[in-house]
């Protein structure tokens, strides 16, 4: 299947929150284990992301909701990008990419400041599409919100 021209990028509803939880769950336990702060992100992404600034969008492709990710609000005018997803039957044809793409362009057009991620090196084709994109890897807190992350980026807009 190809999505040549029929992706849309869509903001939350909460009738996607449960493929905002199962698109993430799924590679977080292919690499990692699901952190509490993870549970609390995914399963009341409303409650611990929308109620509290950030937003939520979703690839949809035909039907099908083929990736995801938020922007979960940090400070004022900086946002954290996370949860950021695409299920594995639409990898391979740039969604990611695309929905790296619109969350600068977006974050840019809200008159952010940055944006900041959390990753983990092992996740090679992330932190290339990150690179590519402008990120640049910055000092890691000592107590970073997730135990897996071993890498800090951030792009200032």
């Amino acid at each position: 299947m190809t999505a040549s021209g029929k992706i849309s990028i869509i903001p939350f509803d909460s009738k996607y929150a449960k493929d905002f939880a199962a698109l993430n769950i799924e590679w977080l336990e292919k690499y990692f284990v699901v952190e509490p702060h993870d549970t609390d992100l995914l399963e009341q992404c409303e409650e611990t992301i929308i109620n509290k600034g950030g937003l939520i969008f979703f690839a949809k492709v035909n039907n099908d909701i083929a990736g995801t990710f938020s922007l979960i609000k940090t400070e004022e005018g900086i946002y954290e990008l996370g949860k950021m997803a695409v299920s594995p039957k639409f990898q391979g044809q740039k969604i990611g990419q695309q929905l790296m793409q619109f969350c600068i362009q977006f974050s840019k057009d809200q008159g952010w400041k940055k944006i900041l991620l959390y990753s983990n090196r092992i996740l090679e084709n992330a932190i290339y599409i990150y690179s590519k994109y402008g990120f640049v890897e910055v000092p890691l807190e000592d107590t970073p919100p997730y135990q897996r992350s071993n890498i800090k980026m951030e792009l200032v807009l």
